[in-house]
């Protein structure tokens, strides 16, 4: 019994071992079979890096094909030559009433200051003098409103001749009323198109950006495309209107407030112009025999 149990576990393998040795040796041969999957497993995403890389970093400079349809000169001259006719002629309105701003201006400056000038040297040449036929006989007056006014009070007194003096003060304040109305009114000629060009300019300029902004709508739908490139040269040549608009509007606002002003102070000068004459006026009624002698003279 012993020897049979030494040699059983000799035997046994004998008899047994093709079984054992292949189902041993299969793994390692399963796992050779099972590595090329494995490995082209791994292996088939690399092709597709060639694919994918070009998506994320490559695809950055898609829209340079939609970019080369912008302008490349986006000038507000550039702006006002590819704009649409109706735009163009609303800037060019808005450009004439910005000259004419201007023109109107200089026009003004230079009247205001010359007529200013003058009604000074006949204020001080009446506060100087004693009578209003020293003031004539002075030559201090010049020319202006001014010398009108004391032209306008002698002629009432030569041709009322000795009727009472509050006749006469009245009749000569009315003259005198209606001259410093025309003196400020000549003043003032011309600052109407300042005040109509800074109250419709801004509209005309914003009639000009709607239309404008409806063009760009309606070429983005021919177009089919929202993209930016496309859409913002449209909107910056209607954009443009609504400058030009503000640009003839704001100085015109500005130099019709100054008109208003200087032209108030001109009025103010002529006011005291008229009040020194009425002055003499009294005081030579006051004195009526030696008015009467030197008028004779």
């Amino acid at each position: 019994m012993t020897h049979r149990w030494r040699i059983a576990p000799v035997l046994i393998p004998l008899l047994l071992g093709p079984g054992p040795a292949v189902s041993q040796a299969a793994p390692p041969a399963a796992t050779e079979q099972a590595a090329p999957p494995a490995a082209a497993s791994q292996a088939t995403p690399a092709p597709a890096a060639p694919d994918a890389a070009p998506g994320a970093p490559v695809a950055a400079p898609a829209p340079a094909p939609a970019a080369a349809g912008l302008p490349h000169d986006l000038s507000p001259w550039s702006m006002f030559l590819n704009a649409d006719i109706v735009v163009k002629a609303v800037m060019v309105g808005l450009l004439a009433a910005s000259v004419a701003t201007w023109t109107i201006w200089l026009a003004k400056t230079m009247q205001l200051f010359g007529a200013k000038r003058r009604a000074l040297r006949g204020l001080r040449a009446l506060a100087g003098a004693d009578s209003l036929v020293a003031v004539t006989r002075s030559g201090g007056l010049g020319g202006g409103p001014v010398a009108a006014l004391v032209a306008a009070a002698a002629d009432e007194v030569s041709r009322s001749g000795a009727l009472p003096s509050d006749g006469v003060k009245e009749r000569a304040a009315l003259s005198l009323g209606r001259i410093e109305a025309r003196g400020a009114r000549a003043m003032t000629q011309g600052t109407g198109v300042l005040a109509t060009v800074g109250s419709v300019a801004p509209f005309v300029g914003l009639f000009g950006t709607v239309w404008g902004i409806m063009n760009s709508f309606v070429g983005i739908s021919q177009a089919h495309t929202s993209n930016l490139a496309v859409v913002a040269p449209g909107i910056a040549e209607a954009l443009l209107a609504t400058a030009v608009g503000l640009v003839a509007a704001i100085p015109a606002v500005v130099i019709f407030n100054g008109f208003a002003r200087a032209t108030a102070g001109y009025k103010a000068l002529l006011g005291d112009a008229s009040a020194e004459v009425m002055r003499h006026l009294s005081r030579d009624l006051d004195r009526r025999p030696s008015l009467r002698q030197q008028a004779a003279e």
